[in-house]
């Protein structure tokens, strides 16, 4: 696979306060806070495994310094948790700026096989906690007077069909829906605009992935991108963090695709 260079930080979103979801870990997440935090951003990051999430608040906060990163546990099925969350985020900078809504959930089963819980499992955490959390953001990005990012992780299954991925791919293409009428409601709001957008990345490798996905299905997904390999999680976030800058001054209720798949 041919290697990609790493683009360096460009102070994009110097003194914004950003929070991501599922941060932990090396996936788009964890990617996409160091990211944020290159452009400048200060950070809090969150995710369902307090250890793991400890760990990256730790290397991150080494690297960027104490004051630009927070780290706060939150599981996106729990109301509760997630106003916490953002009410964090308020308390410690004073107000919000970046939301990345990356906390999802796959798995893989015929549909025909498919079990109630194994639906509702993998829908409350991709559709139903992006839910929770935009409609925490929109809230507190609506009363400190407009102005402000959210970015939602959905997937090219929300416009593509896979054998074994029903529940993922439906809970996806509810996360672009979700995605354009948040968008439009936010486009109203008085003050500063708000902006909705999400990203729709086809394969970003990251250890989780390969650790629930077999081999074979991983070579073949490889071989649909025109590129002939796997996006760097990083390069997901590069769009993420485009989203979320005044580059993208103009967009809103977009889904942006992050692949080279053949068309």
């Amino acid at each position: 696979m041919r290697s990609v260079e790493y683009v360096a930080g460009h102070g994009l979103l110097a003194g914004r306060t950003a929070v991501v979801t599922a941060a932990a870990g090396a996936g788009i997440g964890g990617a996409t806070a160091r990211r944020l935090l290159e452009e400048g951003a200060r950070v809090l990051i969150s995710d369902a495994h307090p250890r793991r999430l400890e760990q990256a608040g730790r290397t991150l906060a080494a690297e960027f310094g104490p004051d630009a990163v927070a780290a706060l546990p939150c599981d996106v099925t729990r109301e509760d948790q997630v106003r916490a969350l953002f009410a964090a985020a308020v308390t410690r900078h004073g107000r919000l700026d970046v939301v990345v809504n990356n906390a999802g959930l796959g798995g893989t089963a015929p549909l025909a096989d498919m079990t109630d819980d194994q639906w509702d499992r993998v829908v409350d955490v991709t559709l139903n906690g992006t839910f929770r959390c935009t409609r925490a953001a929109l809230r507190l990005l609506r009363d400190q007077g407009g102005g402000g990012v959210i970015v939602n992780n959905a997937s090219v299954l929300g416009w593509r069909a896979q054998a074994g991925q029903a529940h993922y791919a439906a809970a996806k293409a509810g996360v672009m829906a979700l995605t354009r009428c948040a968008a439009a409601e936010a486009a109203a709001y008085p003050g500063d605009p708000v902006r909705v957008n999400a990203v729709a990345p086809s394969l970003a490798m990251h250890p989780h992935l390969v650790k629930v996905t077999s081999a074979g299905l991983l070579d073949e997904l490889t071989a649909r991108e025109a590129f002939g390999r796997y996006a760097e999680p990083w390069e997901v976030a590069n769009v993420i963090v485009f989203l979320a800058s005044g580059y993208a001054s103009y967009l809103t209720g977009e889904v942006v695709s992050v692949s080279s798949q053949h068309a």
